[in-house]
């Protein structure tokens, strides 16, 4: 797959256009031409790319969160998930792609494991609707959490939508319920919950799978309960406004932390998550492993005391 830039990116994927280039000569002129070279234009596009990582604004975290090459449910899946089963369907209606889930086993311990899933090219966004669930999906969801209580096993979600799906169908079938019944099981179940934002967490479509006793986030991920071009349009009526909005509507990692929204940052690689998938993966399985150690030795009574806790928390810090 052919690398994707983002706008602020373009001076590095001048650089490295230029080093493909030297190395095109290099097979010409033979080996070693053009080393010294190649070796100078990588540091520098190494620091570049960390100066440009440092100090992201929030509408280019936003850029960050959506790109279209950072690890997807699919990836963490294969990645971190040993024997993985899914289980389809939500015994009513039909079977959402948008949302994956099923058991497995993480790092030895069996697991629920569900998260929404965009999809990497048209044939995949389509078939799994860019992550966008209907209520099959989040009844999918609720679902796999009853058996998770039922058989006392933990949870572990991964949050990336831009939001629910807003087609007729979807209204028509009892979205707005769906969510609701979704984020419910989430905040009474009796078993600790782990949810990871990956990427977009968007709206109510995102809080369905996040009702949990930690909610961590990848460094450039988002977490909002509309989207910048959303609520730009809604303020401003003007869409081109975007940047505007995420920079007034706190949804950066650092910023939901600081309001208790999140529990934990996890740092991706420089150049994020999409830069080095399986260090990003690696990341993201070590702090869901410590999450787990130190919540499955809590009684029902206590976890649910947690959770309750945590989300009561929310926006505390702000307002002191």
């Amino acid at each position: 797959m052919a690398t994707h830039y983002l706008e602020f990116e373009r001076p590095i994927a001048e650089l490295e256009t230029k080093i493909e280039e030297l190395s095109k000569l290099s097979d010409t002129a033979g080996a070693g031409a053009f080393d010294g070279e190649m070796a100078a234009l990588r540091a520098r596009v190494d620091v570049l790319r960390r100066e440009s990582y440092a100090r992201l604004d929030p509408w280019q975290k936003t850029q960050v969160a959506r790109h279209p090459q950072r690890p997807h449910f699919i990836d963490y899946a294969a990645a971190l998930i040993e024997e993985f089963v899914e289980l389809r369907g939500d015994r009513c209606f039909a079977d959402d792609q948008a949302i994956i889930g099923g058991l497995g086993r993480f790092r030895g311990i069996p697991v629920v494991v569900m998260g929404h899933e965009k999809g990497h090219d048209t044939t995949t966004r389509l078939k799994h609707n860019f992550g966008m669930a209907r209520p099959e999906g989040y009844r999918k969801a609720v679902r796999l959490m009853d058996l998770a209580e039922r058989f006392n096993l933990p949870v572990i979600t991964f949050v990336d939508t831009a939001g629910a799906y807003p087609g007729i169908g979807a209204e028509e079938r009892g979205q707005a319920e769906a969510i609701a019944r979704s984020t419910e099981r989430g905040l009474t179940l009796k078993v600790p919950m782990v949810a990871t934002v990956t990427g977009e967490g968007g709206s109510g479509g995102a809080i369905a799978l996040a009702g949990a006793n930690r909610v961590l986030i990848l460094e450039h991920s988002i977490y909002s309960v509309i989207s910048p071009e959303g609520c730009a349009s809604i303020l401003w009526r003007d869409g081109s406004k975007a940047k505007d909005a995420a920079e007034a509507m706190k949804i950066t990692a650092q910023d939901l932390l600081g309001l208790k929204i999140v529990d934990r940052i996890i740092e991706e690689p420089a150049g994020g998550a999409h830069s080095d998938p399986q260090a990003a993966i690696q990341a993201v399985g070590d702090a869901l492993e410590q999450e787990l150690t130190a919540l499955m030795p809590l009684s029902a009574a206590e976890l649910l005391s947690q959770r309750a806790e945590r989300f009561y928390a929310i926006g505390r810090a702000g307002l002191s």
